[in-house]
């Protein structure tokens, strides 16, 4: 699976060059990948503020989600992407792809709070990450509601 995650990254940073190119099973499942890449990250960042906080490991996750959510993977959601199966079916709503405003807005908000969680991550403070983990994972949780079908 470790592989696996590694091959769907360097995918995702060569996708902005070969989009044409895209098998849409392909970019659902990098796109898929992509996402578990950060949720992993962000659960090492949750179990260090909630226990021994290792700012070292901090800063790696920290890195890792800045690195993912800065890369482009709105060009992973492509014509064809809206149904269909990556590692699992998409839960993609229709609404990705008719609200463009609105889920612009959120790639944004996700990219401050990623570039501003490497910054609080570089400082060292448990607390204040803690606080900004949480205003990472709202901004998830925001882009979940409005654009992630439930099971």
């Amino acid at each position: 699976m470790k592989s696996k995650i590694i091959l769907a990254l360097l995918a995702v940073t060569l996708v902005g060059t070969a989009s044409a190119q895209v098998k849409p099973e392909d970019a659902i499942k990098w796109r898929q990948s992509g996402y578990g890449f950060m949720a992993w990250n962000m659960a090492r960042i949750k179990a260090s503020v909630e226990g021994t906080y290792n700012k070292d490991e901090v800063i790696k996750a920290a890195n890792a989600i800045q690195m993912v959510a800065t890369s482009g993977m709105g060009a992973l959601y492509l014509p064809g992407t809206d149904k269909g199966t990556g590692w699992e079916k998409t839960r993609a709503k229709p609404e990705i792809w008719t609200e463009k405003e609105k889920i612009g807005k959120a790639a944004m908000n996700l990219t401050k709070e990623a570039n501003e969680m490497v910054t609080v991550a570089a400082a060292g403070d448990a607390a204040a990450t803690k606080v900004q983990l949480g205003k990472l994972g709202s901004t998830c949780k925001g882009c979940h509601d409005d654009f992630k079908s439930k099971l």
